[in-house]
C-alpha cells in the first residue's frame, strides 16, 4: 500500500533469524511451515466451534442449573478474565516466547470447559467460564506472536486468512451440531467433548512452535522484568469492564454506582494499556488499534440484535433467523482471502477503508426489514456484504500491526489490539442495550398478538441500536485513512507521533 511503504531501520528493526524467511518460500503449507500452520489453524477451528456451540447450549444449561437470573454473567465472566489474560500473555510472550502462554492458555481453556460441563450449580458454571476466559485471552495473543515470529511478512496475510476461514464451518455447523447434541445427549457434552479434540493440534503445533518461535525475540538481549504496573492496569480493566456489564443489566438509578466505579477503573487502565494517541486516532499504530475496536464493536453490537429482530418483528423461527446470517461466515472468509492476495498489498489501506464503508452500509440497511414490504433476504444479502468488509478489515489490521511492531513488541501490541477489540464489544453492546431497553425493547417478545401470534412491535428500539452503530462504523472508515500516514518512532507500545 502506498501509505505503508517499508520503514526506516530505526522504525522496523531486523526481525532476526527466528522470523526471517527467504521471500522464495511462498506458502504457509511448504515444508518449513506445514505442521505449524495445520496445528495453529486447528486450534482456532476448535475455539470457533466452542464459541458458536456454547451460545446454543447456554440457555438449557442456565435453566437446568437454576441460573437464568444470572445468565448474562456466564458470558461476562469469560470476557472480563480474558482482558487480563491478554495483557499477561503479551508480557509473557515478549519475555520468553509464545510457547508458554499458548500451552497454559489451551490447558486453562480445556479446564474451564470441563468445569462448566460438570458443574452442579450455576456459580461453578460461571467459574468455569471465567477459567475459560483466562485460557482464551492467553491463546489469542500467543497465536498472534507465533504468526509475527514464525512467518515472513509476505506470508502473514495468508495465515490470517486461514484463521478467518476456520470460522466458516463452525459458524454454519456449530449451532446445529450443538443443538442436536444438547437435545439427544445433554448440554454437558457440548462442553466436555471439546477438550479431548485439543490433543491433536497441540501435538502437531507445539514442536513446531518450539523450533521456530520459542524464547525471547532477541536471545542476546537481557530479559526485561515483569511490568507490574501493566499487570495492575490489566486487573483494573477487567474489574472495570465487569462492573460496567453488571450496571448495564438493569436501568436503575442504583446502577450508576457500579457504572461510575467501573469507569473510574477503566479509563486510566485503558490509557495506560493502549498506544499513546489511540483515542485521537494518531497516525500509525494508534489508529490501527482504534480501528480494530471501532470495527469489531459496531459490527458485533449490531449483529447481536439481528436474530431477535427477525424473530420478533418478522416472525421467523430462531433457526431461520440464524440461517439468515450463515452466509456471512463465507463472505467473511472471502474478504480475508482477498486481503491475503499479493496484488492487494499496495492497496491495503484503501481496502480497509472500503471494508469499513461496506460494514457501515450493511448495518444501516439492517433496520429496513422493519418495514413489512421489504423482503427478509435483503438483510441476509446486506449482512453478507458487511461480513465481506469485516473479513478484509480484521485480517488487515492484524497484518498492519505486525508490520508496525518491532519483534520484541509484537506480544504487547497484539494484546493492545485484542483489548481494543474486546473492550469495544462490551461498551458498545452496553450502550446499544441501554438504548434498546429505553425505547421499550425489553418488552419485545412479551406482548403477543392473540390473532397472529406475532410479537409486539418495537421498531424504534431496534433502529436505536442499528443506526448509531452504522455511524460508529462510518467513523471507522475515516480512521482507516490514518493507518499508515506519517512514520512514527516505536517506543514500547506507545508511539511518539
Amino acid at each position: 500500500m502506498s501509505a505503508l511503504e517499508p520503514r526506516d531501520a530505526d522504525v522496523a528493526p531486523d526481525p532476526g533469524p527466528r522470523a526471517a524467511h527467504d521471500e522464495a518460500e511462498g506458502s504457509v503449507l511448504d515444508a518449513a511451515h506445514r505442521a505449524l500452520s495445520i496445528g495453529i489453524v486447528s486450534v482456532v477451528l476448535l475455539i470457533a466451534f466452542e464459541a458458536t456451540a456454547v451460545g446454543t447450549a447456554m440457555p438449557v444449561a442456565a435453566r437446568e442449573l437454576n441460573g437464568v437470573s444470572v445468565y448474562a454473567f456466564a458470558f461476562s465472566a469469560y470476557f472480563t478474565t480474558s482482558l487480563f489474560a491478554m495483557v499477561l500473555a503479551g508480557q509473557w510472550s515478549d519475555r520468553s516466547g509464545p510457547l508458554g502462554p499458548l500451552t497454559a492458555g489451551i490447558s486453562a481453556f480445556a479446564a474451564g470447559l470441563l468445569l462448566s460441563g460438570t458443574a452442579g450449580a450455576m456459580w461453578l458454571f460461571i467459574l468455569g467460564r471465567a477459567v475459560q476466559g483466562l485460557g482464551g485471552g492467553l491463546v489469542i495473543v500467543a497465536l498472534y506472536v507465533v504468526v509475527g515470529r514464525a512467518y515472513a511478512e509476505h506470508l502473514r496475510p495468508a495465515i490470517m486468512a486461514a484463521f478467518a476461514a476456520s470460522w466458516v464451518v463452525p459458524s454454519v455447523v456449530g449451532p446445529l451440531a450443538a443443538g442436536s447434541i444438547t437435545e439427544h445427549l445433554g448440554w454437558r457434552w457440548v462442553f466436555v467433548g471439546i477438550p479431548v479434540l485439543v490433543v491433536f493440534p497441540l501435538a502437531l503445533a507445539l514442536p513446531a512452535i518450539r523450533r521456530t518461535a520459542s524464547g525471547p525475540a532477541d536471545p542476546e538481549a537481557p530479559v526485561a522484568p515483569w511490568d507490574r504496573r501493566r499487570i495492575l492496569l490489566a486487573l483494573a480493566i477487567s474489574a472495570g469492564a465487569g462492573l460496567l456489564q453488571y450496571a448495564g443489566q438493569e436501568l436503575r438509578w442504583l446502577s450508576l454506582l457500579p457504572a461510575a466505579a467501573g469507569l473510574a477503573l477503566l479509563v486510566p487502565a485503558v490509557r495506560g494499556l493502549l498506544p499513546h494517541g489511540t483515542w485521537r486516532a494518531a497516525r500509525g499504530l494508534p489508529s490501527v488499534v482504534l480501528l480494530r475496536g471501532v470495527a469489531a464493536g459496531s459490527f458485533i453490537a449490531a449483529e447481536s440484535f439481528v436474530p431477535l429482530m427477525l424473530v420478533t418483528q418478522r416472525g421467523l423461527s430462531p433457526t431461520l433467523a440464524g440461517f439468515s446470517l450463515a452466509a456471512g461466515g463465507l463472505t467473511w472468509a472471502l474478504g480475508s482471502w482477498i486481503q491475503s492476495r499479493p496484488w492487494t498489498e499496495p492497496y491495503r489501506e484503501r481496502l480497509v477503508v472500503l471494508g469499513m464503508v461496506l460494514v457501515a452500509l450493511a448495518i444501516a440497511t439492517a433496520p429496513s426489514v422493519l418495514i413489512a414490504a421489504v423482503p427478509v433476504w435483503v438483510l441476509a444479502v446486506a449482512w453478507g456484504v458487511g461480513c465481506l468488509g469485516m473479513g478484509a478489515v480484521i485480517a488487515s489490521t492484524s497484518v498492519i500491526l505486525m508490520k508496525l511492531s518491532a519483534p520484541e513488541e509484537v506480544g504487547a501490541n497484539s494484546a493492545a489490539l485484542q483489548i481494543s477489540d474486546g473492550l469495544s464489544n462490551v461498551l458498545l453492546l452496553a450502550a446499544g442495550g441501554a438504548a434498546f431497553a429505553a425505547l421499550g425493547g425489553g418488552a419485545v417478545g412479551h406482548a403477543v398478538d392473540a390473532a397472529t401470534g406475532a410479537a409486539g412491535s418495537h421498531p424504534a428500539a431496534f433502529a436505536a441500536v442499528f443506526l448509531p452503530m452504522a455511524g460508529v462504523a462510518a467513523v471507522g472508515a475515516w480512521v482507516a485513512t490514518r493507518l499508515g500516514e506519517g512514520r512514527s518512532r516505536v517506543s514500547g507500545t506507545r508511539l511518539t507521533p
